[in-house]
């Protein structure tokens, strides 16, 4: 069943700049001038039509200069610890200087890839268990982690 987008065309020219600005830099790595007229046009349609972009869109794109972020070509990409629990990823954009600070943390979950923020789910879902005894973020396999799945075994008995 396909989704129904409110503003299905504003998206598809979206995703067509966004391609095509990817397009440019991969055929020619000096083209970046022509990839960043492309990406400032697509934040400028989406600020327009009041449209939210996906997270991954949004961190390949410099918030200052407008260029797209590609390691090697006109990105550095490092990673960096902060303390024994925190490492982040640390995008410097070539063009302006602009450094972004991305958490890589493996256990963390966008709430847009949870299972409660699809809106087509929570409709068709009845009314179950809350929220806080369902794991954050479902394993690629399907599978659950054993806490939740020891705890669901023993309430169950």
């Amino acid at each position: 069943m396909a989704v129904h987008l409110k503003d299905r065309e504003a998206y598809e020219r979206l995703n067509y700049l966004y391609q095509a600005a990817h397009c440019v830099l991969s055929q020619n790595p000096n083209n970046v001038e022509l990839a960043r007229f492309y990406c400032f046009t697509q934040k400028t349609i989406a600020r327009r039509l009041v449209l939210r972009q996906d997270p991954s869109v949004k961190r390949t794109v410099c918030k200052k200069c407008w260029s797209l972020l590609i390691p090697g070509v006109t990105a550095t990409t490092r990673q960096r610890r902060k303390n024994k629990k925190n490492r982040f990823t640390v995008v410097r954009c070539l063009g302006c200087g602009q450094t972004k600070n991305l958490l890589n943390n493996p256990d963390h979950c966008l709430w847009a890839d949870r299972p409660e923020a699809q809106l087509e789910q929570r409709k068709q879902s009845d009314p179950g268990p809350s929220a806080k005894n369902q794991p954050k973020c479902p394993k690629a396999d399907g599978s659950q982690s054993s806490k939740t799945h020891d705890a669901q075994s023993s309430t169950s008995t």
